[in-house]
């Protein structure tokens, strides 16, 4: 690849704890430095922005237009220098008349996305114009900046891809600029598949529902790049992870070095490929016992902010890359349980992210431990932030968002199920047992049991995501 950087592309936190949005947005800028310069650059996102009204009417003939405008201004530049990859194009000048409106309306097709700026009352008629135009709309409307917020707020229930955004808090523009890189981005995504297919990964509507590019990768390929890969570089990668790890308890060096040598060439692969995810079916045409396991490197490779997923589980991979490019945290793909008698869903794998505030936030203490189904091979088990609320979602055929929240109250540790263990608090495990998969899921057992876990509540962006990219969703609860 031509066009790589060192540290940009997933929200990092900047300090330990930190939720990156549904609080307050840590710097976009950082991607882990052992990433290095492998990652592929992405164009930068262009949000259309539109000041509408200006001098006149309601709440006062007395605002200062200028001065207005210079407020909003810096708070775009703030947002812009948090985000690192968003820019704002347009003029800074109020628009008056919906002639004016429809000029600038004609340039939309050139961003990714539009952000308005109401002041004023009774605007419709120069906003009509901009909705027209059918492009994905934020409207910011401060409080006492006019009354059409009462229209706007309907036209999600209408089939608008248009958010309405009355509030006081200016951090909400960072949170939405943020949330509206999504489908640029997914347009300039691919994803790397090996082994067996099953379910959407087949589905032509991944290109024209969501414009992300399927990679598929031959063994054949990857065995070559495997067998490449200098044994220098595998022994310092299994000396960092013993060396990190709270201990090592079945696996031999040799579990490690395989493991190791397989995240090389995933690595390898990626950069190849300028990809940004990875989905392996590593339970169906992968040879585990002959290269070793992906565990340790799906890991990683979630900790530098490349999506990586088990089990070629094509909805998780697709559900991971939205949340890291709206919110900059990776994701924990489960096999969930319940316990009803304590309102619990303890969520458990044997593949865990251990920077799940981030790629520049903290690491969670690990455990290296053979993979529990076939006591085998190597994996972590990771331990969460207590008290840490979640997010737990898929996205399913291609349309629906099936979400719920709840909070971290432990980490099970015993020697059932997979290694990894989530213990999470929710409002009504019963109702949410019953109501599993919201009567739309179709597929096999992938489909039916995954589900993704994320720190941060992210529900309200989510939907507004939902707003702008024109899928379902659905609370899970």
């Amino acid at each position: 690849m031509s066009n790589l950087i060192n540290r940009r592309q997933f929200l990092g936190t900047s300090a330990a704890g930190a939720i990156l949005l549904g609080t307050q947005l840590g710097s976009r800028s950082v991607i882990a430095a052992e990433a290095g310069e492998w990652i592929p650059m992405l164009p930068t996102v262009k949000i259309y922005k539109v000041f509408v009204g200006g001098r006149g009417g309601w709440p006062t003939p007395e605002l200062d237009e200028r001065a207005e405008i210079s407020c909003l201004e810096r708070h775009l530049a703030d947002t812009e220098r948090k985000l690192g990859d968003v820019k704002f194009v347009g003029s800074s000048e109020w628009i008056k008349t919906p002639e004016e409106a429809a000029k600038v309306a004609a340039k939309f097709d050139k961003a990714d996305g539009v952000l308005v700026f109401n002041s004023g009352c009774v605007l419709e008629h120069i906003l009509a114009p901009i909705f027209e135009a059918g492009r994905p709309t934020v409207v910011f409307s401060q409080p006492y900046s006019g009354h059409d917020w009462s229209k706007i707020c309907k036209m999600p229930k209408a089939g608008k891809k248009v958010v309405l955004l009355a509030t006081s808090d200016f951090s909400k523009i960072t949170e939405l600029a943020s949330v509206m890189t999504v489908a640029p981005r997914l347009r300039q995504t691919r994803i790397i598949h090996i082994g067996r297919q099953w379910g959407v990964t087949l589905s032509p509507e991944l290109k024209s529902k969501l414009g992300v590019d399927v990679v598929g990768i031959e063994m054949d390929r990857f065995r070559q790049v495997y067998q490449a890969v200098d044994a220098k570089s595998v022994e310092a990668e299994s000396q960092q992870w013993i060396g990190q790890a709270n201990k090592v308890v079945e696996p031999s060096k040799e579990d490690i070095i395989k493991a190791s040598r397989v995240y090389l060439t995933m690595k390898k692969i990626i950069s190849e490929e300028g990809a940004r995810a990875i989905t392996i079916n590593c339970l169906g045409g992968f040879a585990l016992d002959d290269l070793g396991y992906p565990c340790l490197g799906f890991s990683k490779l979630n900790d530098q902010g490349i999506i990586a997923a088990c089990e070629a589980d094509m909805d998780s991979t697709l559900t991971m890359l939205m949340f890291g490019y709206a919110f900059g945290v990776p994701g924990f793909i489960s096999d969930p349980v319940f316990d009803t008698a304590t309102d619990t869903v303890i969520h458990a794998h044997c593949i865990s992210a251990t920077k799940m505030d981030g790629p520049a936030g903290p690491r969670c203490p690990y455990i290296i431990r053979s993979h529990n189904e076939r006591r085998v091979g190597a994996c972590l088990q990771v331990k969460y932030r207590i008290g840490q609320p979640i997010t737990c979602a898929k996205l399913v055929n291609l349309d629906t968002m099936l979400i719920s929240t709840g909070k971290i109250i432990g980490n099970p540790d015993l020697d059932r199920a997979c290694r990894t263990k989530m213990a999470t608090k929710v409002a009504n495990a019963r109702k949410m047992l019953d109501n599993w998969g919201c009567g739309v899921v179709e597929g096999g057992m992938v489909e039916h049991l995954h589900r993704d876990i994320f720190y941060g509540d992210h529900l309200e962006n989510i939907k507004k995501l939902g707003v702008l990219m024109g899928f379902k969703v659905v609370e899970e609860v």
